[in-house]
């Protein structure tokens, strides 16, 4: 099982954008980071699961044997001492009419809305670097988190990995929950790309 070790380990560690003055390996530092907290989610037994749960605020999360494509995301995050559940949640709170009322709602609520795509991509619109939504593999690189749409308009996220497709100079696999649990793919371009950031990282 996940251990909540794992996932809180490097709490530590100072949640800054890296400056001119850091060494570029401080930043190299996070990004592997992230990527080792991603992938370790790829090694548990992991139940897709997208039902609404009331969790506790701030860094707050579902049991751990289960989650959706977010939520990888969000635990991999935490390994950095970033909490996306009360980043999402306190935007929201001050800028709730820029996000989107697919779901009804008329205030924000923190068990549910940093789990939701659709909401990752308007907070990674406005503080996230924007990146270049391509088919050039070389435009993607580790740590970079890519959002789409799987058939049917579902929105999906996904995490760049450090490794690289089997006899491939540039492209990496991804690390996503697309219903199977968490898994490390070739799958970048398999989906409509919807957007493409990097964050604190």
């Amino acid at each position: 099982m996940l251990t909540r070790r794992l996932l809180l380990a490097g709490l530590g560690v100072g949640c800054a954008l890296p400056t001119l003055s850091q060494p570029i390996s401080a930043a190299a530092s996070r990004v592997k980071t992230f990527i080792v907290h991603a992938k370790a989610q790829t090694r548990e037994r992991v139940v897709y699961d997208p039902a609404y749960r009331r969790i506790p605020y701030p860094m707050g999360d579902v049991p751990l044997n289960t989650g959706v494509c977010t939520d990888v995301v969000i635990r991999a995050y935490r390994a950095l001492g970033i909490d996306l559940q009360q980043l999402v949640h306190e935007d929201m709170k001050a800028h709730f009419a820029l996000y989107p009322k697919i779901w009804g709602l008329k205030r924000p609520d923190p068990n549910i809305d940093h789990r939701r795509v659709p909401n990752l991509e308007t907070f990674f619109n406005r503080f996230a670097e924007g990146r270049a939504r391509s088919k050039r593999p070389e435009d993607y690189q580790p740590g970079d988190l890519v959002t789409c749409r799987l058939p049917g308009n579902l929105p999906h996220i996904m995490i760049v990995s450090d490794e690289l497709v089997f006899l491939s100079q540039n492209r990496y696999q991804i690390i996503h929950n697309v219903g199977a649990g968490p898994k490390q793919e070739d799958r970048l371009f398999s989906y409509d790309i919807t957007g493409h950031y990097r964050y604190r990282l």
